[in-house]
């Protein structure tokens, strides 16, 4: 058949008038004029049209029309950045290009995390709860003498539970797997710790739970929870690859450079991408020039440090105006009660930090440049969210050498300060400054008030956005992001995956929201994490605080009206025992259907470790 014959019968068929009669076919049903155009282009090769019957070549002109004008997505996700630490949440660190997402697109100002690394990438790459899928805590890693992780038994199934294994169901797709189900190429980057990490004997477990087992095609970076950022410990794939020692080597640019070759358009296919950055999060290693940017900024203490953001948060618009600043908290020392030399010293960690996310925010910068001198920019989905709220772990004392239990006296790291976020240190600032990180909100990481679990959530889309540059007061949590990703492709998490029944997604699309400020989104989401438990629904949130070596029953749980006091400083369960009584219950009915068991007691060296008693009285 010649190709002029061929142009005729589906022109015939479809019709060459917008409103033609043609339309109507069978085989017009759901052809947009982008698969019709596409479709005359396949026509153009006599032999390839020769060999296809006109319902095949539909098929073909659909497919490769999707594939063409399905949008990349790229999810961003920074490691303990609290609410407040963006400037489009109203920081004083410098964040330009990150703001320029939030100008262009929508921010979030009551979207919610779990609180920790593990349970909210579980939850942000499944759409499922964190329990749901084994990590209602950080996956097992061995630590000989301190935290042994043997492992289970050979014969036990991989993934089989229960909700603190650390080992993900192998019937729990993945947003990866989902996306390259439906002809994306999937690439992760930079943290995983979603793998297990056992002792000797056990190590081949480990491997079945790494990214290449989880829908992703390719995978640079590091599987634990943190890497140092000048020498890390790297992976391509399933392979250890040498520790980098050039000078000048910084991981967070290694990992954009990364990403900036995979989304090179020479791969024809749509892309996801997961650039998971190990910044924040300790070590605070950046270049000495970005930290002097910040010399003398934080010399006025968390506590004014807080006081100003909070004021800058009320002139953004990103808190409501009735907003009330709760009082520092328990177990955290006030500014004025340090000594000069503590001053000092704790500033320039906080310098340090600033320094560290100014350097962050110019790799996102890089990356988007790219997208953009590419002309992938306004065919790209960026997601940019933190995995928990700023980091608690610091105690009052912070760590100069080593994050945790470091045991380097104030009076040393003075004497070192010159060091700071430098190869020799591996720093973590002190508790307050989460304090002022999670403003407006009470607490910070592990908790399950908003300062553990709030952090910035901010969506770009190009010509998908209504109102670019405005915020949305709707409640969503994470595991409603990769139902809404998958949304955004035309796509969604499948029932059966290879004839196997899938567990249910939890999660529920918000894409609607980047059209519709009105959008209804999710009205109930229950919390647990180490025995700490909360749960919202509606503008109501209920939070109990478990107390080491009690019983269950007996925590007091804690009653706030969200929607007239959003950073939880009023308590009103003595006011409303009823609504107390009816949230407990529904807490319960929650964790019975999302976890197995239902609440986890907590580990008693990370509870005393992390101070979780400061939540009670003397």
């Amino acid at each position: 058949m010649k190709t002029n014959q061929l142009r005729e019968m589906i022109s015939h068929h479809f019709g060459k008038t917008k409103n033609s009669s043609a339309d109507k076919h069978p085989l017009c049903a759901g052809i947009n004029a982008v698969a019709k155009k596409q479709l005359f282009n396949v026509f153009s090769v006599v032999a390839l049209a020769s060999t296809m019957t006109i319902p095949n070549m539909v098929e073909a002109a659909q497919a490769q029309a999707k594939e063409q004008h399905q949008p990349n997505v790229i999810v961003i996700l920074l490691d303990d950045v609290g609410f407040s630490d963006i400037g489009a949440y109203g920081s004083e660190i410098k964040t330009p290009n990150i703001d320029a997402l939030a100008e262009a697109g929508i921010r979030y100002n009551r979207f919610d995390t779990n609180a920790m690394s593990g349970p909210t990438r579980a939850s942000l790459l499944t759409g499922r709860n964190a329990q749901t899928v084994h990590m209602e805590d950080l996956p097992p890693k061995h630590i000989p003498g301190l935290m042994p992780a043997p492992g289970p038994a050979k014969d036990v199934p991989l993934g089989s539970g229960p909700a603190n294994s650390g080992e993900l169901p192998l019937n729990a797709q993945t947003v990866a797997d989902a996306f390259r189900s439906d002809g994306y190429a999937t690439y992760a980057l930079g943290k995983w710790h979603l793998a297990p990490e056992y002792a000797e004997g056990n190590k081949w477990r480990d491997r079945e739970f790494w990214p290449l087992k989880k829908g992703f095609d390719y995978y640079y970076g590091f599987i634990s929870g943190h890497a140092d950022q000048w020498h890390p410990k790297l992976m391509e794939n399933n392979d250890k690859i040498p520790t980098p020692q050039m000078p000048g080597y910084h991981l967070s640019v290694d990992l954009t450079d990364h990403a900036i070759h995979l989304m090179d358009e020479h791969n024809p296919k749509p892309k996801f991408l997961y650039f998971a950055l190990g910044a924040a999060h300790a070590p605070l290693h950046v270049p000495k020039s970005y930290i002097n940017a910040y010399k003398g900024q934080y010399d006025l203490g968390w506590d004014k440090l807080r006081e100003q953001r909070f004021k800058r948060q009320k002139e953004l618009g990103i808190i409501p105006a009735n907003t009330v600043l709760p009082k520092r908290e328990k177990g955290d020392l006030a500014w004025a009660s340090l000594t000069a030399q503590q001053k000092r010293v704790y500033a320039r960690f906080m310098e340090t930090y600033a320094g560290f996310l100014t350097h962050t925010d110019e790799q996102i910068g890089r990356l988007i440049q790219h997208l953009k001198d590419t002309g992938q920019y306004d065919n790209t989905m960026i997601v940019f969210a933190s995995d928990n709220g700023a980091a608690s772990e610091g105690t009052q004392k912070g760590g100069f050498y080593q994050p945790y239990m470091d045991k380097t006296t104030v009076e040393q790291m003075d004497a070192d300060l010159d060091k700071a976020g430098g190869p020799e240190t591996y720093m973590l600032y002190q508790r307050p400054w989460a304090w002022a990180g999670a403003t407006p909100f009470r607490r910070y990481k592990l908790w399950p008030f908003a300062g553990g679990v709030r952090t910035p959530l901010i969506i770009s889309w190009p010509g998908h956005v209504t109102d670019p540059g405005s915020i949305r007061h709707q409640y969503v949590n994470l595991i409603d992001l990769g139902p809404t990703m998958l949304e955004a492709a035309g796509t969604q998490f499948a029932d059966k995956v290879d004839g196997v029944k899938q567990i249910p997604v939890a999660g529920k699309s918000m894409l609607s929201t980047l059209t519709d400020k009105s959008a209804k989104t999710r009205n109930v989401q229950f919390f647990e994490m180490r025995g700490q438990r909360a749960i919202t629904q509606g503008k109501w949130k209920a939070i109990a605080m478990h107390k080491l070596g009690t019983e269950f029953a007996d925590d007091q749980w804690a009653l706030f009206d969200t929607e007239a006091d959003f950073s939880e400083s009023n308590n009103l369960a003595s006011k409303y025992p009823k609504k107390v009584a009816e949230l407990k219950k529904l807490w319960w009915s929650e964790a019975n259907k999302y976890s197995d068991p239902a609440v986890i007691r907590p580990f008693k060296l990370l509870y005393q470790f992390n101070h979780m008693d400061d939540a009670f009285g003397d």
